[in-house]
């Protein structure tokens, strides 16, 4: 017979007032010394159970046994009390406190000053460190640390409130692939001390190698469990969809076109002023995909925000076909070719409290085939082009007058990409097109770009998820602290070559090696 479970949740139903039903009777143990990988598609109830389990959501039916004894939580604080904590994929950080103040703020029963002014704090957290393993600067502010460091911070915020039981959601989804293994080595680390650990992830690969056994989830109910050691990707991935899938999108070889996007000597500076991209210079060519790797944090967004016309650059040229971009808003930008897939689509890609077919002309509603007599919008028109852009890109919502708020993630990403590929762009910016999405609908939307590049568009793809980068990129750059420090043809990188050059490492002697301002190679 198997030891009492240290968390066990029993026939767990929960119904949104507007009659969404996230989960339908869910059953879900977790042992002492125990980690279990969480999956499912976007939608499957994965972070609704286990914000239940840690207090943030009630439960409308079923119960919580915590080492034997039924649990009622009211909030995260009544959770935290029986030792389950639970860190979100959205950092709950104070940007200008230093990683101690944000760790224990809140405790000590003091204000937000008054506890850091004593030893005490310091000690304890210093403790948690040599015992953890993990290594953070406790006197920085953590705004300006990376999101790897930011990520320990929020983690030993969580352990020093005395959890035994933590949750990770999508916890390496903006990390670059050393942090990744660093974290593995940390969750071991809890593992062998006894604590319990439950991540939530999409990413077949990394359950396979953190986890002792996995649940899946679909449409609310648990369809399957099993140890990890009997588990394969293509088994997991039929339980997440219920059906065969190939996880995989195949890039034939084909020659280039000319280059489309030349980007010279180009500059920006970030929110503070501060000079964030220094200089970068590169191609992207008619039918490839032009992938720039690296770990968030090292001027990927400035990059992004001065191509797309969001952030005026402080000097350089971008050209588009032979014509000069620079300075120009993202409207004129668009009617001259360029797509742009944002990393933050709730700021930069989608009015969330506006419908479906209102997004889905945003950027084109001043387009004649859009526009009726004495230039109003034309509905009927409007109305038909959403329906059919949610049938052709396979978008799941009631109808197209569905408030876009109320749908999965990946269903808000599936209508944000549609749109902006149906404009028909010469290149398209995407950056990281496929975060926090399932498997189903990552393989989708690679392999829509894949399309793009296959009908001669020139893709500039920028990730920090690097077997992304690897899959889909004709030729690859690794940016790191806003300057490109190597630039090949994908099959002339090893994974663990980038992964040092994302961590600032690059390879002596290697024949990729360029200086940060030279264009990519040929």
């Amino acid at each position: 017979m198997s030891p009492q479970p240290r968390v066990e949740m029993r026939g767990i139903h929960k119904v949104y007032p507007d009659g969404t039903v996230a989960l339908r009777g869910v059953d879900f143990r977790l042992q002492q010394g125990e980690i279990v990988g969480l999956l499912g598609e976007n939608g499957a109830g994965k972070t609704t159970l286990m914000k239940i389990l840690s207090g943030l959501l009630r439960p409308t039916r079923g119960e919580i046994m915590v080492d034997g004894s039924l649990a009622h939580f009211r909030n995260p604080s009544d959770a935290l009390r029986v030792g389950i904590g639970m860190v979100h994929q959205a950092f709950n950080l104070v940007p200008p406190y230093t990683a101690l103040q944000n760790i224990v703020l809140g405790q000590e029963g003091a204000g937000p000053l008054a506890s850091f002014r004593t030893d005490e704090p310091r000690r304890r957290v210093a403790a948690l460190l040599t015992e953890t393993g993990l290594e953070i600067p406790l006197d920085d502010p953590v705004e300006s640390m990376p999101i790897g460091v930011q990520q320990r911070v929020e983690i030993l915020k969580t352990l020093y409130r005395g959890t035994s039981v933590l949750i990770l959601d999508e916890p390496t989804s903006a990390l670059a692939p050393v942090e990744v293994h660093d974290l593995s080595q940390f969750l071991k680390r809890l593992r062998a001390g006894g604590k319990s650990v439950v991540f939530i992830t999409h990413k077949l690969k990394e359950v396979l190698e953190l986890s002792d056994r996995v649940v899946v989830l679909r449409n609310g109910q648990v369809t399957g469990e099993i140890a990890t050691v009997q588990a394969t990707p293509e088994g997991l991935a039929e339980m997440m969809v219920g059906r065969k899938v190939v996880a995989r999108v195949s890039r034939a070889a084909r020659p280039p076109g000319a280059p489309v996007l030349v980007v010279r000597d180009l500059r920006a500076a970030n929110d503070q002023g501060a000079p964030a991209v220094k200089g970068l210079s590169f191609e992207v060519r008619a039918g490839e995909v032009f992938g720039i790797a690296g770990v968030e944090g090292n001027g990927q967004s400035e990059l992004v925000q001065a191509l797309t016309g969001l952030r005026p650059p402080t000097g350089g040229e971008i050209t588009l076909d032979g014509t000069r971009l620079l300075n120009l808003n993202p409207l004129e930008l668009y009617r001259r070719g360029l797509g742009h897939i944002p990393e933050d689509k709730a700021r930069f890609g989608l009015a969330l409290n506006f419908d479906l077919a209102e997004n889905s002309i945003l950027s084109r509603q001043g387009e004649r085939t859009f526009l009726g007599a004495l230039g109003r919008l034309n509905w009927g028109r409007i109305l038909a082009y959403a329906r059919d852009l949610v049938e052709r890109f396979k978008v799941l919502a009631p109808n197209v007058r569905t408030v876009v708020r109320s749908l999965s993630g990946g269903n808000q990403q599936r209508l944000l990409v549609g749109r902006e590929l149906s404009k028909q762009p010469v290149v398209i910016v995407a950056v990281h097109p496929t975060r926090g999405l399932d498997i189903a609908s990552t393989v989708y939307i690679r392999e829509l770009l894949m399309q793009m590049r296959d009908d001669g568009k020139a893709v500039l793809l920028i990730s920090a998820d690097l077997d992304e980068v690897v899959e889909l990129s004709d030729r690859i750059a690794v940016m790191y602290e806003g300057v490109l420090i190597g630039a090949a043809k994908t099959e002339e990188f090893t994974r663990e070559e980038i992964g040092l050059m994302m961590g600032g490492i690059t390879p002596k002697g290697s024949a990729y090696e360029t200086p940060a301002s030279a264009p990519a190679a040929d």
